[in-house]
């Protein structure tokens, strides 16, 4: 399995490509610029996106989500981001998104708990409302790593302050499904530098331990 991070659109987004043995590759979030960077990467290893699990959907992670569905992609999210994900003009409507976005149909939802399966990669969807609702992380426990959307940053938290975000909500996530895995556990968010629970725990103003 390896895993490669792409930093891009206007707002910055990590998207995170996982390659695993024995199955197509894996993408979370697909921001603007997304699906050509990843399909380039791909092309050496005869390989395309086969899943693409979504931390959320406001439209700076979703903006290529449509293309890559498109070319044959699986779109997984939790369904109480449908209404960001799926509807047209949701995001111009509750929040500040740029127009053109062009809305993809979300093929598998998110549980949380439940265990995806991507040949050699198995990745735990937690749910964890707070920053918008239906935001999820993902977390491999065989590489101790999450990948947190923007629920926390590098001594930061997300935004709570557009609509369905929730700060005490924001803050039960974190606490109950971050702060709970291994301190060892890399937090890698959706925008920003790459943390650690042990990190975050200790010295994140906004949720401590």
């Amino acid at each position: 399995m390896q895993i490669f991070n792409f930093e891009l659109g206007p707002l910055g987004v990590n998207s995170f490509l996982i390659i695993p043995e024995n199955s197509d590759a894996v993408l979370i979030d697909a921001p603007e610029g997304s699906f050509d960077a990843v399909s380039k990467h791909l092309a050496p290893f005869g390989k395309k996106v086969g899943a693409l699990l979504l931390t959320h959907g406001h439209w700076d992670h979703i903006w290529d989500a449509k293309k890559f569905q498109d070319a044959g992609a699986k779109i997984y999210a939790h369904p109480e981001g449908k209404i960001f994900v799926e509807e047209s003009g949701a995001q111009n409507a509750y929040m500040f998104g740029e127009s053109g976005l062009e809305n993809p149909k979300i093929d598998k939802y998110l549980y949380d708990g439940e265990i995806l399966e991507f040949g050699d990669c198995k990745i735990e969807a937690r749910h964890t409302p707070g920053h918008c609702a239906g935001s999820v992380i993902f977390y491999i426990k065989d590489k101790d790593i999450a990948f947190v959307g923007d629920l926390i940053f590098a001594q930061s938290v997300g935004r709570t302050d557009m609509p369905t975000g929730d700060f005490a909500l924001l803050q039960k996530s974190i606490k109950n499904k971050i702060y709970t895995l291994p301190d060892s556990c890399k937090l890698l968010p959706g925008h920003g530098e790459f943390t650690s629970v042990e990190i975050e725990k200790h010295s994140n103003p906004y949720v401590s331990e």
